[in-house]
């Protein structure tokens, strides 16, 4: 089997004002470095829109009709002082969690052995009903809850290493006992959440907050000794990761000193929980990651692995 990429061109129509780090230069950079020669044994999917039924499992359907309704004829919507719609934001958005669904419907049928998403907007940030930190619709929470409901799953983890918090993913599953949340984040940091006090309704949440200019040996320590311990006892069937990759030392939104050789090594270890625990099966989405060069770099040194898994 190979890895899949789950990707469509609509994902690049939802745009932001000039200077605003979530660009659609973001996925240009991501899909170059994907369709170079080394990954010519990548398997493409067009990402699906998503459909009611799927994000209705997390969000209500008062907050799909706000996000409907809040879409410009022209122009740009503020939905929070970072997170803005343009014409044609509403499609990317229904793309990007329609992708991280297909993506776990592709690897529990065994079509591929995993999963990356390379879509737009991300989606950590976004809480139930409230569209925040460049995310309006949650896009692993939402696969993960497919997951469950679909495929008859009893346990899904999410594990997040972009340097910002998932605080929507957290608020989400904090009384799902059958989802557990791993996350990794600079601290102190936009959005503020994450502390190790924060452990979800069922003992599900796992926060592991990193000082600022926290280097390789904290991230791994931190994954080593308490993340991989709380996954393994957890004992999940399908993995999940939000891949944000601004932990990168270059990244300009944040001051961890993370390099393309951690989001490889975070890969290879949860890779290798995944054999242990779920048959392989990981499902990757990006989050974060805003210089562009560390971006490119760092996703392919993701991919790679996830390739390699899966030769």
């Amino acid at each position: 089997m190979t890895t899949a990429i789950l990707y469509h061109d609509d994902c690049l129509n939802h745009l932001n004002p000039s200077g605003h780090p979530e660009r659609v230069e973001r996925l240009h950079a991501v899909t170059l470095a994907l369709r170079s020669a080394e990954f010519a044994h990548l398997q493409w999917f067009d990402a699906p829109l998503v459909s009611n039924e799927q994000v209705l499992k997390v969000h209500p359907q008062s907050y799909l009709d706000f996000i409907r309704t809040s879409v410009p004829k022209t122009g740009f919507t503020a939905l929070d002082a970072d997170t803005l719609l343009s014409p044609l934001s509403l499609i990317a958005i229904w793309r990007a969690a329609g992708a991280v669904c297909k993506a776990v419907d592709i690897v529990m049928e065994k079509t591929a052995h995993n999963a990356f998403c390379a879509v737009r907007p991300p989606g950590h940030h976004a809480e139930t009903a409230t569209a925040m930190g460049f995310c309006s619709f949650n896009n692993v929470a939402i696969a993960a809850k497919h997951a469950l409901e679909s495929w008859s799953l009893k346990r899904v983890a999410i594990v997040d290493f972009d340097v910002h918090h998932g605080n929507g993913t957290q608020e989400i599953v904090w009384n799902e006992a059958n989802i557990a949340y791993v996350s990794t984040h600079q601290s102190p940091l936009y959005p503020g959440s994450g502390s190790p006090k924060e452990i979800g309704g069922y003992g599900n949440i796992l926060n592991l907050p990193l000082p600022p200019h926290s280097s390789s040996v904290e991230f791994r320590s931190r994954i080593t000794n308490e993340g991989l311990p709380f996954l393994e006892n957890f004992d999940p069937q399908l993995l999940l990761i939000s891949a944000g990759f601004d932990a990168h030392r270059d990244d300009p939104l944040a001051n961890l000193n993370l390099n393309a050789d951690d989001f490889a090594w975070v890969t290879e270890v949860l890779c290798n929980l995944a054999d242990k625990h779920c048959d392989g099966r990981v499902v990757s989405t990006l989050e974060g990651g805003y210089d562009l060069d560390a971006l490119a770099e760092s996703v392919a040194a993701h991919v790679r692995v996830l390739m390699e898994r899966a030769a």
